[in-house]
């Protein structure tokens, strides 16, 4: 089957995945938090970025690749860490791994995935990265850390934007909890995904594997938080100087929004920024990522990577035009899983490739070096001309 004929778009993969997960998974993995006002306005603004098109330039020979933390890389884009994946999609963290390692992109695994550093380390290539939420005991961060190091995990990034846990209504509303447990209401929903369920009689219901170690018991948490919370703390400045000192290898902070900590964090020797609202599902009150990515590129000469609300090649050229180095994304590509199962990160990789390649043909770009300047409203622009 061409895939491209029947899913051009990520639009289209996220369609037929709807179709494919039981209703708790897909509110689990497509909701926000509050009223998802985030989640609309990181589209809105992505929306209101436009080029003015290139004409007369002759043919072109587009070059998608660049070089970004020392590594050679075919695409400006990797996949983003998204917690308990294994619960989207059956074994999605060793798909989600082994696509990126044979395009020779950065995959990021989370502290909170359905599988553990040592399981990934066979499916993972050299652009392996790994999400850590930060834990308060020093000998866990310490253990933590030499596993994933062993494991062959070469980046650290550490989400500093989640200090309490989100309150995500659709999700407590599906009837979904950590751990989700089959209850009559679940089970049916079950019951009408049979590809889903036989997959996951196959693997087995996840569970945050990377911290099974640490965990002796559970206390009480809200619906929507889970085990990890009873390992986590708050970071400071001190603990990401800590970490510093402790990872020997690119060290990441994700989840900033305002220029003054991207100034602070330059300081102590971070080796790049991740501009994020969390997609939306973290604070209903944040702004647009994408509306503050530019005073956050004027605040540092660090280098920047970018998410929240990217849908295709002409987003991560909207964030390129804009600042950022490297663009991540997460829901994509679990979308392009559910949808198609194993061949579906692959192919949301060629949307992007494909879609990519088109946009820069309309701007005359040879390469992704010199991105022309966007107009940040369209809408007032055309209007002025």
């Amino acid at each position: 089957m061409d895939l491209h004929s029947s899913f051009p778009g990520i639009a289209d993969l996220k369609r037929r995945a709807r179709h494919r997960v039981p209703h708790f998974v897909w509110e689990f993995l497509d909701s926000g938090t509050g009223t998802e006002a985030a989640i609309q306005r990181n589209r809105i603004a992505l929306e209101r970025i436009g080029f003015l098109p290139s004409i007369l330039h002759g043919p072109i020979e587009c070059d998608t690749g660049i070089q970004f933390l020392g590594r050679d890389l075919p695409l400006p884009v990797g996949i983003a860490p998204i917690g308990m994946s294994g619960l989207v999609w059956p074994d999605a963290e060793k798909l989600l791994a082994r696509a990126a390692a044979e395009a020779g992109l950065p995959y990021t695994l989370s502290t909170v995935a359905s599988q553990s550093p040592e399981d990934m380390a066979p499916h993972i290539g050299q652009n392996a990265w790994f999400q850590l939420y930060p834990p308060k005991d020093p000998d866990i961060r310490r253990d933590m850390l030499n596993r994933i190091k062993t494991a062959g995990f070469s980046t650290l990034v550490l989400t500093a934007d989640v200090p309490v846990a989100s309150r995500r209504e659709r999700q407590t509303r599906s009837g979904l909890t950590h751990p989700p447990k089959l209850t009559p209401r679940l089970l049916a929903q079950i019951a009408l995904r049979p590809t889903w369920a036989l997959g996951m009689v196959r693997c087995g219901m996840p569970r945050m594997r990377a911290l099974d170690k640490y965990i002796d018991g559970e206390s009480a948490l809200p619906p929507t938080a889970h085990v990890g919370y009873l390992l986590r703390t708050s970071p400071d400045m001190d603990y990401v100087k800590w970490l510093r000192d402790a990872w020997d290898g690119p060290f990441v902070i994700k989840g900033v929004m305002r220029a003054e900590d991207a100034e602070r964090l330059q300081q102590v020797g971070i080796d790049a920024i991740w501009v994020s609202n969390h997609g939306g599902r973290q604070f209903d009150g944040a702004p647009a990522s994408i509306d503050v990515l530019s005073y956050i590129r004027a605040a540092t000469c660090l280098p920047l990577i970018f998410d929240s609300g990217i849908e295709g090649g002409l987003d991560i050229l909207r964030a390129m035009a804009l600042g950022a180095d490297f663009v991540m994304l997460g829901r994509g590509f679990l979308y392009g899983l559910s949808a198609l199962g194993a061949q579906g990160p692959a192919h949301v990789i060629d949307i992007l490739r494909q879609d990519i390649i088109a946009n820069m043909g309309q701007l005359g770009l040879p390469n992704l070096q010199n991105i022309p300047s966007a107009i940040t409203n369209v809408d007032a622009a055309a209007q002025r001309m």
